[in-house]
């Protein structure tokens, strides 16, 4: 069974009472892009970023601007950032371009999840083995350690970027800074999704 929790360390202004921002890795950010993977990419990108209320249009062009480098397969970035939308969906055509209307579907003969809308495509769901390769799950790779906005933007971690968001918020002194390790996870009992 998966872990049902993801654990975050944060970078916080001490002084301020403010997190700078969290670095993240493979679990937590394909557990942000699981949310794009729902019908909300097609809603996002239909709304614009300009017009998006909230994080989510953050994410959703993070990820757009995220290099191939980062993630599994470009097959991958397109399911996200142009997800299929169901056959219900389909009744609204009119804002929806044709390479979004649902087209047939193919199911990976390993764990017969829907696995892509072309045939012999790597399935995102299972680990089976293909070519003598072991196939690793989610939507990015997972050597590399990312850095989580407030805004949900996702971005590379790298010395530069994160002394580049510190001049940026205008931290001067370093000893205002303290690192905490927070899990995040459901709380079964409760219902709820905690920190």
């Amino acid at each position: 069974m998966a872990s049902s929790k993801v654990t975050l360390k944060l970078l916080i202004d001490s002084k301020n009472r403010k997190v700078i921002f969290a670095e993240a890795g493979k679990d937590c950010v394909d557990f942000l892009l699981y949310l794009l993977a729902l019908p909300l990419g097609s809603v996002i990108r239909l709304l614009t970023e300009q017009n998006m209320v909230g994080c989510l249009g953050n994410l959703y062009k993070s990820f757009n601007e995220l290099g191939e480098s980062y993630v599994r397969t470009i097959q991958i970035k397109e399911s996200i950032l142009k997800p299929t939308v169901s056959i219900s969906a389909a009744e609204v055509p009119l804002l929806l371009s044709s390479d979004e209307l649902p087209s047939r579907l193919y199911r990976c003969p390993h764990c017969k999840h829907i696995a892509a809308k072309e045939p012999n495509v790597s399935c995102t769901s299972c680990t089976a083995a293909r070519n003598g390769a072991v196939l690793e799950k989610g939507f990015v790779k997972g050597v590399i350690t990312y850095m989580v906005m407030d805004n949900l933007e996702v971005s590379p971690m790298s010395s530069i970027s994160s002394i580049a968001i510190l001049n940026k918020f205008k931290i001067q002194d370093l000893s205002v800074l303290e690192e905490r390790v927070v899990d995040l996870g459901f709380e079964a009992s409760q219902g709820i999704f905690a920190i």
